[in-house]
């Protein structure tokens, strides 16, 4: 049978918002013309897809079956659009990254190309959700769930993390410090710690009690901030260029080395001609720079991976 993509984008918009009024907004469509789409498509397909009712929106069997083979229908028509009307078009990448290295990875790899488009998510799962409706076609994240469907990754760095402290911190002159001298220290952290999974995961690891959240105002308030009070810590990578400021101490962890693993995704069908380049340059400069780099005697990932693997 033939689809209706415009159906089938109607289906996929409302199953991934659980709300008509939602899904019809992005669609620039009424609640009305949004429910006569998806029950045409009910009605070709010869079964319910959506459960409307009190309780709101929710998939049926049916539904949940078919969303997952829609959304790679309606990327693929998309691509198909794309080659023909956008093909000198630059490479949307988005950098995302709170205080890590995003910008800076990029940076060293791809200098000089004039044809990428740079964006700066809120977290990961904005920087999926535009993944998955096309609005990017590359980003950074540390992958540390299972990908939706149609979403490939590619592991690119591994960056060791260091302790940040105030000069009067007790451990501020230690050549290096173990993770697990800092447990009776705060961890400040520049966000809600739940949306921040590694800090979250290496308090948890290093029995890190007490933390501290503020708001991601960027680098000099991150330090300001850990300046002012002698029991706070925060971490950053270690070669993240810190502003002179005699009032904090970047000192490296040892016994393990924390690591920060950098992934570059992507949809899983590609799209744009830079993509496969852009994917061989980090390649090529991971290993030129021993970015993957892992022991796991010497160091620690959150994930606990046997090592880890610049496939997919």
């Amino acid at each position: 049978m033939d689809l209706d993509l415009a159906q089938v984008r109607a289906f996929v918009l409302a199953a991934e918002e659980l709300h008509f009024g939602h899904a019809a907004e992005e669609l620039s469509i009424s609640q009305q013309a949004l429910s006569k789409r998806i029950a045409r498509l009910e009605s070709t397909l010869g079964r319910r897809l959506l459960d409307r009712g009190g309780q709101g929106v929710r998939l049926t069997e049916a539904g949940q079956r078919f969303l997952e083979p829609a959304r790679q229908t309606l990327a693929a028509a998309d691509l198909a659009v794309a080659a023909v009307l956008n093909a000198h078009r630059p490479l949307r990448i988005d950098v995302w990254g709170h205080l890590y290295a995003p910008m800076r990875t990029l940076a060293q790899v791809a200098t000089g190309e004039p044809r990428l488009e740079l964006g700066h998510g809120r977290d990961l799962s904005s920087v999926i959700a535009a993944l998955l409706h096309g609005d990017i076609d590359a980003a950074f994240g540390r992958v540390h769930a299972p990908l939706p469907g149609g979403l490939t990754h590619r592991l690119v760095r591994l960056e060791p993390v260091d302790a940040i402290l105030s000069a009067d911190h007790p451990l501020a002159n230690a050549p290096a410090i173990r993770p697990a001298q800092l447990r009776d220290g705060v961890l400040w952290a520049p966000g809600a710690l739940h949306r921040l999974d590694f800090l979250r995961r290496f308090a948890e690891s290093f029995g890190v009690r007490e933390r501290a959240e503020g708001s991601n105002l960027g680098l000099d308030h991150f330090l300001a901030d850990l300046a002012v009070d002698t029991r706070r810590f925060g971490l950053l990578p270690a070669d993240v260029p810190l502003p002179p400021r005699p009032a904090i101490r970047s000192v490296p962890l040892v016994g393990p080395t924390p690591l920060y693993a950098w992934s570059l995704l992507w949809r899983g069908n590609g799209g744009h001609p830079l993509l496969d380049a852009l994917v061989s340059a980090f390649v090529a400069e991971a290993e030129r720079n021993r970015w993957l780099e892992y022991d796991p005697v010497r160091d620690w990932l959150p994930e606990r991976h046997p090592a880890p693997s610049a496939t997919p």
